[in-house]
């Protein structure tokens, strides 16, 4: 089947419904994000016990990722990403119910490995539907995704204001996820055409010529990660305030992100994509810089907004650079984006170890470094990539 047998009327609904499960999910993760240090004070939990418990939610993710790519081909993406939203839906508020540290690891496998198979998933069905619509159109399923952290990190804050626990602070967000997951599926979220099978098939570990964009998408998505997760953390720890004030760091990044992701397009055309990566890497490493060295309410504001600025498009460009790398689109973006939900997944766990045995300012440190890296060679890499 080729796009012209495709009626434009049905990739509108896939788009759309598409749009709707990245929202879901990013707002799923706003929400868990912003409920991570009141967990961890309620289970008496240290730096290094819960970056212990976020490594099982990495190492779900992990093992889920393969396996969704073996679903989705035997479905098809787009129902694949039904069943795989809802599964999301399901695991989402069991954190809230763990009673201790052995249960929550437990539980945080089952939510990483259902987090880690939607995202395989709804990437792989993204990219299907931006094929058959022949225009570069992952940017906004993406800023639906970064809004939808804005939005899950907005609720979760303002549930803890209102004094909800917990258990309200994850289920009343997972309804409205639910919600959108049943919507999505209803509408939509059907096959559109062998591409789709194919996309889902094509994770694997990157080969020599995209290997430096791979990495590039690994730092990127490491310190997404590591903000999603410690953001609020640290800034409890450091500015001793309640975790709805906490949580004004995470918002500030997603709102950041979401606001620069939904002009992303128009950014690399009038910058070009290698300037769009090497300034981006410098803003982000300059917020960094001072959320570490100034922690107040607004620094931290401005700097987490920074870091999302910085950020925001550097990964769509790699993907791009990464699918002009490769004998076909699919396969390099699907490289680089394993590279990349890797970074995203080993993030949090790493700065947990880190902050255990050095503390958590001088962990975080390894973002910095990060950024640097991103800014220093990404240009480069990106230009190379489109003259290949």
């Amino acid at each position: 089947m080729t796009s012209l047998d495709i009626p434009h009327s049905k990739l509108v609904k896939e788009r759309i419904a598409t749009i709707g499960v990245f929202l879901a999910n990013g707002f799923g993760i706003g929400a868990w994000a912003v409920e991570v240090p009141r967990i961890k004070e309620s289970l008496s939990l240290s730096d290094a016990s819960l970056g212990i418990a976020l490594f099982c939610f990495a190492l779900g993710a992990i093992v889920a990722m393969p396996l969704a790519g073996q679903l989705a081909p035997r479905l098809g993406s787009g129902r694949a990403t039904a069943l795989l939203g809802a599964a999301f839906a399901i695991a989402l508020p069991l954190p809230a119910l763990a009673p201790g540290m052995v249960t929550l690891c437990i539980v945080l496998l089952a939510l990483g490995a259902s987090n880690g198979a939607l995202d395989v998933s709804m990437n792989g069905h993204a990219s299907a539907i931006e094929t058959q619509w022949r225009a570069p159109i992952m940017s906004s399923f993406h800023a639906a995704w970064s809004a939808g952290g804005l939005l899950g990190a907005a609720t979760g804050a303002l549930l803890q204001k209102g004094g909800v626990g917990v258990i309200g602070g994850l289920l009343v967000p997972d309804l409205f996820i639910a919600m959108l997951i049943v919507c999505a599926a209803t509408l939509a979220l059907r096959d559109i055409g062998p591409r789709a099978a194919a996309v889902s098939s094509g994770f694997a570990w990157p080969d020599s010529s995209v290997m430096k964009l791979a990495m590039l998408a690994f730092l990127c998505m490491l310190v997404e990660g590591a903000v999603a997760d410690w953001s609020a953390v640290y800034l409890r720890s450091t500015l001793n305030q309640e975790a709805s004030i906490a949580a004004i760091g995470y918002s500030a990044f997603a709102l950041s992100m979401a606001a620069c992701r939904i002009a992303g397009d128009a950014s690399v055309r009038r910058f070009g994509s290698s300037r769009v990566v090497a300034l981006g890497g410098l803003i982000a490493l300059a917020g960094l810089a001072l959320v570490l060295s100034l922690p107040t309410v607004l620094t931290a504001c401005v700097g987490f907004a920074m870091i999302g600025v910085g950020l925001a498009n550097i990964v769509p460009v790699i993907f791009s650079a990464a699918g002009r790398s490769t004998t076909t689109p699919a396969i390099g973006v699907s490289m680089a984006a394993t590279a990349g939900y890797a970074g995203f997944l080993v993030g949090p766990p790493l700065i947990g170890f880190g902050a255990g045995l050095l503390g958590l300012r001088t962990a975080l440190c390894v973002l910095v470094m990060a950024t640097l890296i991103v800014s220093l060679l990404g240009g480069k890499a990106v230009r190379n990539a489109r003259l290949a």
